[in-house]
């Protein structure tokens, strides 16, 4: 069994496949979400047999984050695959990230909040070499923070 974990928040998209927590293979996409994830998904079905997927539900490009959201989530109910989430922060090293503007943002102790940056920080995500899936949770909602501009 192997665990799938998306990273659909800028570009690149990032997918790692997981077997016992340890990453065995990385694919990246600069397609839209829309566009990458059903032929992304299409290979990783013929090649491995999915126990859990998870993925960064934001703060993050809106769109990405709903179209991730919606096509994983219907993955899940149809397969009957345990659906998880946690923030774009666990994926950064903690880093800001750009919301509008020299708005970005920003999470303090447990809590996301938006701060303005003079100048801001570049968005770079990495799929972690290893994952423990407690480290996830069952709110897969997408969180993005402020109102769609």
């Amino acid at each position: 069994m192997h665990d799938v974990v998306v990273i659909a928040l800028s570009s690149p998209l990032l997918i790692g496949i997981y077997k016992e927590g340890v990453l065995i293979e990385s694919l990246e996409s600069h397609e839209h979400t829309s566009e990458a994830l059903p032929s992304i998904f299409e290979d990783i079905l013929d090649r491995y047999t999915i126990e859990n997927i998870i993925y960064a539900n934001g703060p993050g490009s809106f769109m990405a984050i709903k179209v991730a959201y919606i096509f994983l989530k219907t993955l899940c109910i149809v397969n009957n695959y345990t659906f998880k989430a946690t923030d774009a922060f666990f994926f950064n090293e903690n880093s800001p990230i750009k919301a509008i503007g020299k708005l970005c943002f920003v999470k303090t102790s447990q809590h996301i909040e938006t701060q303005v940056f003079e100048k801001v920080p570049p968005i770079s995500f990495v799929l972690p070499k290893q994952i423990d899936i407690h480290d996830f949770n069952a709110d897969t909602l997408p969180y993005y923070g402020i109102d769609a501009v």
